[in-house]
């Protein structure tokens, strides 16, 4: 036996008592995850964001409150409802499931794989303008998917304390850029595309933003809305409609990844998923009689005061 494996192999049985219920969870230090080697024949796990502490904070099968299932419940059921109205439906179940103990990392890769069939349903409602895009998509799709899978291992590639530094920047940003939605909605209609088309400039800038996508995804859809309207000689409605195929892209990427590689919190997504699809389906059909000005408001306050909560947690936990 090599000189420091010994200990490594230990597993520690620990309980601990919830009201009403026991709970024991079994901590491994030497499961699942990249090795790298240390001083002399020893190893020791790294500490990347797919074998992080997460993986054994809660198990992703284990049992919720009843608390936290009225809450995912009600987040996603928001979040899907203002994602078909204004967009920045993650703000909402995001820090709700971080609310719920997961971590910020985990919260991630469970929104994203949660909110996947709100984007997916999206498309069935563009209707006939999906299938006018499907050549631009086409040319598109190779670059879009590539760049998602690389955000998607960048987020699990590198420490998930980096991800807590940064976390609270995107969702600051995200938060305005889903303020800054209509002025770009109303460039982007002033252009009527009229000018000049830079398929180039097209593809790095969906490439940028699919990586984007594929790291946090927060604010995506605005993202993508601007780079292609202003790369591309197209009205909005068309730029909206290679918008939303793009983002089903790069949610399924990342749902593919995450399902494969990250630590996911199923049960959540089992509770969050169809809430958010029926809240999609709500704010299709209700989407002319909300005042989309009042909901967009309420959308960016409340990023903004989530984004100071968890820089707040970060330095906290620093």
């Amino acid at each position: 036996m090599e000189p420091g494996l010994s200990s490594a192999r230990t597993v520690n049985t620990v309980s601990t008592r919830s009201p009403g219920r026991l709970v024991r969870r079994t901590e491994n230090p030497t499961r699942d995850g990249p090795w790298r080697r240390g001083q002399g024949a020893s190893r020791t796990p790294t500490r990347s964001c797919a074998a992080s502490r997460d993986c054994g904070t809660r198990p992703s099968l284990g049992t919720v409150t009843v608390t936290d299932i009225g809450l995912l419940c009600a987040a996603g059921l928001v979040g899907g409802f203002v994602n078909a109205i204004a967009g920045g439906g993650s703000l909402v179940l995001f820090p709700a499931l971080v609310a719920t103990g997961i971590s910020s990392v985990a919260a991630n890769v469970t929104n994203s794989v949660a909110l996947w069939p709100g984007y997916v349903g999206t498309l069935f409602g563009l209707g006939s303008l999906v299938h006018d895009q499907a050549d631009r998509a086409r040319s598109l799709a190779p670059t879009a998917a590539v760049a998602a899978a690389a955000g998607c291992a960048l987020l699990l590639l590198t420490p998930e304390r980096a991800f807590d530094l940064v976390v609270p920047a995107l969702v600051i940003l995200a938060s305005l850029l889903v303020a800054a939605q209509p002025a770009i909605t109303r460039r982007l209609s002033d252009n009527d595309g009229r000018h000049r088309e830079r398929p180039r400039a097209l593809l790095i800038a969906v490439a940028v933003s699919c990586v984007y996508g594929g790291y946090f995804g927060g604010g995506l859809g605005v993202i993508l809305l601007a780079v292609i309207g202003l790369t591309l000689a197209a009205p909005l409605r068309q730029t909206n409609a290679l918008k939303s195929i793009i983002s089903v892209i790069v949610a399924t990427v990342s749902l593919l990844a995450f399902a494969l590689f990250a630590p996911v919190h199923w049960l959540e997504v089992a509770i969050a998923a169809p809430s958010a699809l029926l809240g999609g389906i709500l704010g299709g059909r209700f989407a002319r009689s909300v005042d989309e000005r009042l909901l967009r408001a309420g959308i960016v306050v409340f990023g903004l005061l989530v984004g100071g909560w968890l820089t707040v947690r970060a330095i906290r936990g620093s």
